[in-house]
């Protein structure tokens, strides 16, 4: 059963501003699944067992890790603030955790990953944001669920009775606590993720009771008090701090009890989390771009996901995505920052996004010679191309349209080059009159 808690323990709008003005984030999946390379989800997927995945652990050696890399490669791609998988669902820690030997310092590595990565993401203005997961099967007090890699043993039910929940609740509370209290200010705890009615084969999923979430929200605010929290803890309110859709774009800005709320959507450079060697449906520069500005036009955050491999780099695919973003955001990330969705309608392959009296069309579908913006008529005191501040124009009063697309008495018509500027997506910044 969801819990209910009070609205008390979530965050207004004001203590959240920067979090919607930055709106692009950087998601960082990485342990010790990077060996296997086929998935972060490799464990369950496979149903590999304790005994089986220790050889991950056991050749984890990523010897080229430089966060001061990755820091400088998401600043340059225009990202505000990071978020790192501090625990994945295999429980492996990156950080030199007292409740465990599951951890990072145990590895041939031998040092502390957090440490050194939140000293880099800080010292390139990055906020810093931890990923910890609820599930952990590797834990032996976490129960045997429909995604547990035990979860086909024929004695499955019976192994449970010796697992005590309350005890692993317990011990994420004593993690959460380290990595609150251990790295200084951190501005986002990322949460995932509860699945209370997936059963199977009597096996039962797991929510908020058997995180015994509500004291561990507690516990978050308690020792972190203007840290931004998501919304899979599996508690009921009408006031998130954010909610979270996963892999898609949202065609309509979320909403809770039929109010608008903070909203971040996470995806990925390619189709897994997780470094995967062999998996090609890598993202085209447009397509990325496009996530991007598709969230910040309807009001939202992206979040978006690299892999690092094994040896602690970025593959080239890797490192070509974030040059697609830098690129193009080194020009145009004025319609982004501080930017959301306009009261205008954007015409068909094209997206707005505003900031006070700027709006910014998108062009994903370059027209011919023509752009018609509804309802702009008369509102516009001046437009520029975002990506060289070249003038865009429109007709004069009096002059001969006869050979222009017939617009209505409120419709602005642009005046475009023939030939597409050269940026993947061209923004036109309109200045609006006040």
């Amino acid at each position: 059963m969801t819990t209910s808690v009070s609205p008390d323990l979530f965050l207004p709008n004001e203590k959240k501003a920067w979090f919607t003005h930055d709106r692009f984030g950087m998601f960082v999946h990485w342990g010790i699944y990077a060996l296997a390379a086929r998935h972060e989800w490799v464990k369950s997927r496979e149903e590999i067992d304790d005994a089986n995945y220790q050889k991950y652990f056991d050749n984890f050696d990523p010897d080229l890790y430089d966060p001061r890399e990755w820091a400088r490669r998401a600043r340059e791609a225009g990202m505000k603030y990071v978020v790192l998988t501090a625990k994945h669902h295999d429980g492996f820690c990156l950080w030199d955790s007292a409740a465990t030997d599951y951890k990072a310092t145990n590895t041939p590595y031998g040092k502390d990953l957090l440490r050194p990565f939140v000293d880099a993401f800080r010292a390139e203005g990055l906020k810093i944001g931890f990923y910890y997961s609820l599930p952990d099967w590797h834990h032996p007090d976490f129960g045997i669920d429909m995604y547990h890699p035990l979860r086909n043993r024929p004695d499955a039910a019976e192994l449970n009775k010796s697992r005590d929940i309350k005890r692993y609740a317990a011990y994420m509370r004593q993690q959460v606590t380290e990595l609150l209290t251990g790295y200084g200010k951190i501005d986002i705890i990322w949460f995932d993720f509860s699945y209370p009615e997936r059963t199977y084969n009597g096996l039962p999923g797991k929510g908020s009771n058997d995180w015994e979430s509500l004291e561990l929200l507690k516990l978050v605010r308690k020792l972190a008090p203007d840290i931004i929290v998501n919304n899979r803890l599996d508690l009921e309110t009408d006031t998130p701090d954010m909610v979270t859709p996963e892999q898609y774009t949202p065609r309509t800005p979320p909403l809770v009890s039929g109010k608008p709320v903070t909203w971040e959507m996470c995806q990925t450079f390619s189709g897994s989390w997780g470094y995967y060697r062999d998996e090609e449906s890598w993202k085209s520069p447009a397509q990325l771009l496009q996530i991007l500005i598709d969230g910040v036009a309807l009001g939202g955050n992206l979040l978006m996901n690299v892999g690092p491999t094994a040896r602690g780099t970025f593959d080239q695919r890797a490192i070509d995505a974030f040059d697609a973003y830098a690129k193009w955001m080194h020009l145009h990330s004025r319609a982004i920052y501080g930017a959301g969705q306009s009261t205008y309608q954007a015409p068909d392959g094209c997206r707005f996004t505003q900031k006070g009296n700027r709006l910014y069309v998108h062009i994903y579908n370059w027209p011919n010679q023509y752009l018609l913006l509804d309802g702009l008529a008369g509102r516009v005191k001046y437009a520029q191309f975002l990506n060289d501040a070249s003038e865009v124009q429109w007709p004069k009063e009096g002059a001969d349209t006869h050979f222009m697309p017939p617009g209505g008495e409120t419709t602005l018509t642009l005046l475009l080059p023939v030939k597409k500027p050269d940026v993947v997506i061209p923004v036109i910044e309109l200045i609006l009159k006040d």
